[in-house]
């Protein structure tokens, strides 16, 4: 009972733990950067010679290890950082904004 609660407590960190560029596996293993030898589509002209993954070094297709396609991790990672550009624009242009005005209490 107890190892099975362990597997699916793992399979949940790699799940959550699947958002943008991945660092490092939660089994602790190295990411890799795999192209696949083989187009997955014949008409895939964007990922040629193959797609592009993500990969642990450690992988067995057993669900807890990462092997997530390169397109998702930095279309994930670009939208992160897009979001933190706009909030730090944000901060900004308050910042400006109390900078220019006038202040009611100097004479």
């Amino acid at each position: 009972m107890k190892a099975s609660k362990i597997d699916i407590d793992m399979l949940g960190f790699v799940e959550d733990a699947q958002c943008g560029i991945p660092t490092r596996c939660p089994c602790g293993g190295k990411i890799i950067n795999e192209v696949s030898r083989d187009p997955k589509y014949p008409t895939d002209f964007d990922t040629l010679p193959g797609r592009k993954y993500f990969t642990c070094i450690n992988f067995e297709n057993d669900g807890f290890h990462f092997r997530q396609p390169w397109v998702f991790g930095v279309q994930e990672e670009v939208e992160m950082l897009r979001k933190r550009v706009d909030a730090m624009a944000a901060e900004i242009a308050e910042l400006k904004y109390n900078l220019t005005r006038p202040n009611p209490t100097t004479p």
